[in-house]
């Protein structure tokens, strides 16, 4: 089975995630998404996995949230995901997918659930 986190390794909580896969033996492919963040597919993908909404899987504390305004909830689903695209900042983390499921590292051990 493929493993891989969206990870930030400034983020404690997606250093903590990635170690508890290796802590199991598992070396992921890391994906560091501020630097490559997924295209609005992927995303939509991940949501549907997550069954999330998009401004459930988004760090509404971000400035850039506030500064684009995304708490205007007209705002649909396609708008939400291209300002994640386009600012990946926006993005909660850690997500690791793992065999066709998707798990929110909020705590860490949440990623453990779809192993």
């Amino acid at each position: 089975m493929t493993i891989t986190i969206l990870h930030n390794p400034r983020c404690s909580k997606s250093r903590q995630a990635l170690q508890l896969l290796k802590d199991r033996g598992i070396e992921p492919g890391i994906v560091e998404y501020l630097k490559t963040p997924p295209d609005a597919a992927e995303l939509g993908r991940i949501l549907d996995l997550l069954n999330l909404a998009p401004r459930d899987l988004m760090r509404r504390k971000e400035p850039v949230y506030r500064d684009l305004g995304l708490d205007d909830p007209a705002l649909g689903r396609a708008a939400l995901i291209a300002a994640m695209t386009e600012n990946p900042i926006l993005i909660e983390r850690p997500i690791v997918l793992a065999g066709g499921k998707a798990a929110l590292g909020r705590p860490p051990e949440n990623v453990l659930s779809i192993l």
